[in-house]
């Protein structure tokens, strides 16, 4: 599966039917640990019996590939790295030999957290915004399937369902655990949002089509986004701008918070709430500013109203004397 827009509806329905798939495997499995003899049965059930966990660790595999790019994108990797470690770990392990020896309830479990990482994706999308009460109902949305399959073996076969309780609700629970307490700790990245670009800069101006960005950024300094050595003249503004992508359903709310180094440590100096709009493939543009400002080190952060930060963007203030310079413009 190609990792292309997050709101793709065509990626959204390849993850479902993956997840479907995964889902009817895995509860096969559950029924039927250890394939039968296989002498004198059909080719395709020999094929099947022989490649079931190949077809799995595939799906499985895929999902947790897309899963990973999606959070890698919606946030800086410094506050997320916990939950992304967790992530690629899983994902290395379903793809190398240790998978092969673990039971169907670790194979549950990547089930479920390939099920949570779905409606913590796909139910913001259809609120239009990210909030508390959003991802609450993501993950109340992810218990549903669960259940449901859970009550169906309770129904049709409840000589199993303790069985199923210890191998598919309690390694659901245990992931779902796991996602409220990133939540809680701000460590879980806010999908489908993402930033990817930031910069600083000594101005921003809009044209009917574009925003010209003025710095004076050396040319060997290539991989800087603007002047993140911002030599500020007296009367100089500071602009922060950037790129937020989010899907075209979003019309949200997001946050710049200002972060001046002091002795004590980074110390909150402005928050500048800007009203995005989604659906743009380059991402909506915005900007903030700030006109008095002390030199020394500085970071700023784009937030969620729900305080999950997803991008940031350092640079040092050193105020120099007025002298003539030139700028050079970007164009975004």
């Amino acid at each position: 599966m190609a990792v292309g827009r997050v709101d793709s509806w065509h990626m959204i329905a390849q993850q479902a039917v993956y997840l479907a798939m995964v889902t009817i495997l895995l509860t096969q499995m559950f029924f039927v640990p250890e394939p039968p003899p296989l002498d004198g049965v059909a080719r395709i059930k020999r094929f099947y019996y022989r490649r079931r966990l190949a077809i799995l660790s595939f799906f499985l595999g895929t999902l947790l590939n897309v899963y990973t790019v999606f959070f890698f994108k919606s946030s800086s990797l410094l506050v997320s790295f916990s939950f992304m470690l967790v992530m690629v770990a899983l994902l290395v392990l379903n793809e190398f030999g240790p998978f092969k020896r673990l039971g169907v309830a670790f194979r549950f479990a990547l089930l479920s957290l390939c099920g949570l990482s779905f409606c913590a994706t796909v139910v913001p999308m259809v609120f239009g915004r990210v909030s508390t009460l959003v991802f609450l109902v993501s993950m109340a949305s992810a218990c549903v399937p669960m259940l449901a399959l859970a009550a169906w073996v309770r129904r049709w076969a409840p000589d199993r369902y303790l069985a199923a309780r210890q191998q598919m609700l309690v390694p659901f629970g245990v992931m779902l655990v796991v996602f409220l307490g990133a939540y809680l700790l701000r460590v879980i990245p806010p999908v489908p949002l993402s930033v990817p670009f930031i910069g600083v800069y000594h101005g921003v101006e809009r044209t009917q089509e574009t925003y010209r960005l003025s710095h004076e950024r050396p040319p060997w300094a290539f991989w800087r986004n603007g002047d993140q050595q911002f030599r500020a003249q007296p009367g100089d503004r500071l602009y922060v701008f950037f790129r937020i992508f989010s899907p075209a359903s979003f019309a949200d709310e997001v946050s710049l918070h200002w972060f001046h180094r002091e002795a004590r440590g980074w110390a909150l100096q402005d928050t500048i709430p800007i009203k995005i709009v989604g659906g743009r493939a380059e991402g909506f543009r915005g900007y903030g500013v700030k006109s008095k400002y002390p030199a020394g080190e500085w970071k700023v952060q784009v937030e969620t109203t729900d305080g999950r930060e997803i991008g940031r963007v350092y640079f040092d203030v050193e105020a120099v004397p007025a002298s003539a310079r030139s700028f050079k413009v970007d164009l975004q």
